[in-house]
C-alpha cells in the first residue's frame, strides 16, 4: 500500500521528503494522483480504441492508446503539479488555473469521443446500415443523371431525324391523294379525268416522292448511327451500374455522422451523449477542481518555503558574484602602472 501510495504521489506530481513531512496532506494529494492516473488509463483505452477503429490492428492499437494514454497522463501531471496554493484567495487561483481547466476540458472531449463511440457501437452499426444505403443509393442516381442528359440529347437528334422523314410522307401523301382524287373526280376540279391539272398535281406528288426518298438516304443512317450511339451508351451505363461496389462506410468520421444523425433523432441518445463527455469532462478537471478547492496545507507552505529558500539563495549568489566582481575591477584599476 506504501508503495501504491507513493506511485499516486508521483501521479499528482508532488515533492515525496516534503510530503512525508506532512501526513495530514497525504491522503489528499494521494486521491489527486490517483485521478490522474485513471485519466491516463480512460485516455489510452480511448486511443486505443480509436485507433483500432481506424486501422484494425490490434497491436498498433495497444501501442498508440498507450502512447496516447502517457501523452495525457504526462499533461494532466504537469497542469496539476505547476498549481500552487496562495493566500491571494480562492478567485485569484481560479483565474491564474482557467487556462489549465481549458486545456482538461479540451483533452476530456478528445479523450470521451472514441468511448462514446463504443457505448453506442450497437446503435451507431445499423445506423451506418442506413447511411451506407442512402449513399449507395445516391451514387447509382448521380451516374443515372450524368448519363440521362446524353442519352436524351442523342433521342432527341434520332427524334428530329425520323420528324423530318415523318412530315416529309405526309406530304408526300398529301399530295398523292390530291392527284387520285382529281383523276377520279373526288376531289379538285370535280371531273373526272387526267387532264393537265392532274398532271401538276401528279409532278408534285412525284416530286415530293423523290424528295422523300433523298431524305431517306440522307436520315436513316443517320438514325442507325445515332441508334448504335445510344445502345453503346446505355450498355456502359448498365456495365457501370453492375459495376458500382457498395465501399464500406464504417471509419471513424462515419461514425461520428452517424452518431450525431442519432442524437438528432433520438432524444435520449442526445441527451446521454452530453452526460458521458460531462462526465468525462468532470474526471479531466477532478485533480484540478480538488486541488483549487482543497484549503492551503502544511505541504504547501513547506514548498513555499523551499522555493522561496531557492529563490533567495539564487539571489544571495548573484549578489555576491557582483560584489567579487566589483572587487576584483576595483583592485586592477588601482593597481601600480593602470
Amino acid at each position: 500500500m506504501q508503495q501504491l501510495k507513493e506511485f499516486f504521489w508521483f501521479c499528482a506530481g508532488v515533492n515525496r521528503s516534503l510530503l512525508n513531512r506532512c501526513p495530514t496532506d497525504a491522503s489528499k494529494y494521494t486521491g489527486i494522483g490517483a485521478a490522474v492516473f485513471f485519466t491516463g488509463v480512460l485516455a489510452a483505452l480511448s486511443g486505443g480504441y480509436a485507433f483500432h477503429t481506424v486501422f484494425e490492428n490490434v497491436w498498433w492499437a495497444l501501442a498508440f492508446g498507450l502512447l496516447w494514454g502517457t501523452i495525457i497522463f504526462n499533461l494532466d501531471r504537469f497542469i496539476v503539479s505547476t498549481m500552487r496554493k496562495n493566500k491571494k484567495g480562492f478567485g485569484r487561483e481560479f483565474f491564474t488555473a482557467s487556462p489549465r481547466i481549458l486545456l482538461a476540458i479540451m483533452l476530456a472531449i478528445v479523450i470521451s469521443k472514441p468511448l462514446e463511440l463504443r457505448v453506442f457501437s450497437k446503435e451507431i452499426d445499423r445506423k451506418l446500415i442506413t447511411l451506407e444505403e442512402e449513399i449507395y443509393q445516391k451514387e447509382i442516381i448521380d451516374l443515372e443523371r450524368r448519363y440521362t442528359t446524353q442519352l436524351a440529347t442523342i433521342d432527341g437528334q434520332i427524334g428530329s431525324l425520323k420528324n423530318e422523314i415523318v412530315a416529309k410522307t405526309e406530304k408526300r401523301d398529301e399530295l398523292a391523294k390530291a392527284a387520285q382524287q382529281e383523276a377520279d373526280g373526288t376531289g379538285g376540279s370535280g371531273k373526272r379525268n387526267a387532264g393537265p391539272i392532274y398532271q401538276i398535281k401528279k409532278a408534285d406528288a412525284d416530286q415530293a416522292q423523290k424528295e422523300l426518298a433523298e431524305l431517306q438516304t440522307t436520315n436513316l443512317p443517320l438514325i442507325a448511327d445515332k441508334q448504335q450511339e445510344w445502345d453503346a451508351l446505355f450498355a456502359a451505363k448498365q456495365t457501370e451500374i453492375t459495376n458500382l461496389k457498395r465501399n464500406p462506410w464504417n471509419g471513424m468520421a462515419a461514425q461520428l455522422q452517424a452518431l450525431r444523425i442519432l442524437g438528432e433523432e433520438n432524444t435520449a441518445i442526445h441527451f446521454a451523449n452530453i452526460f458521458i463527455m460531462l462526465l468525462f469532462i468532470l474526471l479531466e478537471c477532478t485533480p484540478i477542481v480538488a486541488k483549487l478547492i482543497s484549503g492551503r496545507g502544511p505541504y504547501d507552505e513547506m514548498l513555499e518555503i523551499r522555493e522561496h529558500f531557492y529563490k533567495n539563495h539564487n539571489i544571495e549568489k548573484l549578489a555576491e558574484m557582483d560584489h567579487n566582481t566589483y572587487e576584483k575591477v576595483k583592485g586592477y584599476s588601482t593597481f601600480p602602472g593602470n
